[in-house]
This record gives C-alpha cells, sequence and structure tokens, in this order.
C-alpha cells in the first residue's frame, strides 16, 4: 500500500519542533526553520512554506531548478513541490509560516497578479528594509492572533491576514519576474522544463518534448543545453531520478511499485536505469 509523498507533515512538524504555534495543521509558526531539521535527501511538502529570511544564506534546489535565498528575503515553496536543501550559512537566521493546502484553498487568491505563476518561477525575492520589516509585522500579526487561543474567530482572522500577505508579497513576487524577463531561448527552457514536470512519468524520451514544443529533437536539445549546460536527456533524466529517490526515502513503496508508478516496463529494467544514473541500485539507496 502507497504512502502519501511527503516528508514534512503538519503533525510532525509540530511534535518534533521547539519555538512553534499553531492553529491545529492549518498554519503553524516557526522560529527555528525547518532547514534545522538538516534532510540529507529531497523531500516533497505538502504545506505551503513562506521562509523570511533576515540574516545568512540559503542554497539548494526546488523541483531542480536551483536557488539562492541572501537574506534579507522571502521564499516561497509550494505545496507539491520537492525541496532539496545544499547549503545553510551558519549565521542563518529565519521565521517561517506554514499553510495546509486546505487553509491556501480557502484564501481565493490563485489568481493575484499572477503571484502563484509567478512563484513557481521565481520562489526568492529580496527585501527592502521596509519590505522587511512589512514580513516581520505580518509574522508578530500573525503570531498574537494564533497564541489568543480562547478566540473563536482566530482561523478567520489568520485568513485574512494571509490574504494581505499574498496580495503585497504577490505584488512583488510578479513585479520581480516583470523585471527578470527572459530571452527568447532562456523562455523555450522554461517551457520544456515545465512539461518535464508534467510528463516525467509517462514520457522519457527527448522526441517527445520537441514535438510538444513544435521543434526538431536537434534543434530543442542544442538551445537547452547552451542555456543550462545540460541535454535534454539529462534533465528528464534527473528529475525522474529525483522522483525515485523521494520515493525510495519518504514512503514505504515497494521498487516495483516504484517502477510501475513511473511506468518503466519492468522492475529489472528501473533498477538498471537507476544504478547507470546513481551508482547504486535501487535498494541500496534506500538503505544507505
Amino acid at each position: 500500500m502507497k504512502k502519501s509523498i511527503c516528508q514534512l507533515k503538519g503533525q510532525d512538524v509540530i511534535e518534533n519542533l521547539d519555538c512553534v504555534y499553531s492553529i491545529g495543521e492549518d498554519v503553524i509558526l516557526m522560529e527555528k526553520s525547518v532547514i534545522s531539521m538538516a534532510f540529507e535527501h529531497p523531500f516533497k511538502i505538502d504545506m505551503v512554506h513562506v521562509i523570511i529570511s533576515v540574516k545568512g544564506v540559503i542554497r539548494g534546489r526546488i523541483n531542480l531548478l536551483s536557488y539562492t535565498a541572501e537574506s534579507p528575503c522571502v521564499t516561497v515553496i509550494l505545496a507539491g513541490q520537492i525541496l532539496e536543501y545544499e547549503y545553510v550559512s551558519d549565521d542563518f537566521e529565519g521565521m517561517t509560516v506554514i499553510m495546509s493546502q486546505r487553509f491556501t484553498d480557502s484564501l481565493n487568491v490563485e489568481d493575484a497578479f499572477g503571484a502563484f505563476s509567478a512563484v513557481r518561477d521565481n520562489p526568492v525575492i529580496p527585501l527592502t528594509e521596509n519590505a522587511k520589516e512589512a514580513m516581520l509585522n505580518h509574522y508578530s500579526m500573525m503570531y498574537r492572533t494564533i497564541k489568543a487561543d480562547d478566540n473563536p474567530y482566530r482561523l478567520e482572522i489568520a485568513r485574512n491576514l494571509t490574504r494581505a500577505l499574498f496580495y503585497g508579497a504577490g505584488y512583488y513576487f510578479y513585479k520581480n519576474a516583470v523585471v527578470r524577463q527572459k530571452s527568447g531561448n532562456e523562455a523555450l527552457v522554461d517551457r520544456f522544463m515545465k512539461l518535464v514536470q508534467v510528463h516525467f512519468k509517462m514520457h522519457r524520451r527527448v522526441e517527445f518534448y520537441a514535438e510538444k514544443l513544435s521543434l526538431t529533437p536537434k534543434y530543442m536539445s542544442s538551445v537547452i543545453r547552451e542555456c543550462s549546460g545540460k541535454s535534454a536527456g539529462e534533465w528528464i533524466d534527473e528529475r525522474t531520478v529525483l522522483e525515485v529517490k523521494t520515493l525510495l526515502k519518504t514512503t514505504n513503496m515497494t521498487i516495483q511499485q516504484i517502477a510501475d508508478e513511473l511506468n518503466f516496463p519492468t522492475q529489472s529494467y528501473f533498477g538498471r536505469y537507476f544504478k547507470r544514473l546513481v551508482g547504486m541500485s535501487p535498494k541500496e539507496y534506500r538503505k544507505r
């Protein structure tokens, strides 16, 4: 039987970390970031994370795309994304607001300024001193709301505060994305990467993605290698391996179930594919 692919669940955070304040599993505030949990492998989250960085640097990857969060900044990681931490400076200080999918769905802000689309492409925005103070003030108001556990309206107050945050921060994310307009080739790489995110479980042939983009495989591959330093095939394989690693480490799915999930013809073919790219078998990786 499959287990949900998620390392960070609301109840786990509440039970295992200090300095945590919450309204059930809908809204969680942490004065110490989840980064302190020091994951050594990729993991998928089932909640939206808003990390307000006030000191230090974080580097990592979200769904294979590299990011650097240099303080002061705010980073938004969306539910369902796979996160890998590569470096966290010793002096890092930050606060985190975590929201369940149920809570964010109730906000009805999906289209605000194109914010969520912008977040997927640009999860980190730098903060001016005024913007940083605004984010910290929001965190402070959320903190006071959550601490007032005798207030029957605190969940609705938290919703309204979060709507204000998303409309305010969403504008900055959208503005940041507009300022950083990309070249035609960079936009092509973005479209290719988005297609890979959607189709990699069923399609791992370069020709499939070239057809989707109305390009020849040779031309598409040359542009992707020129812009990203990796071939189209390497990106497809890397996304597939990332999913496999996450499934091996954060679920109780059997190796056969994982092979089926990713549409491999046989378990042995899947094993050879993984070992060729990772240097060890799926079983060895799970036990490591």
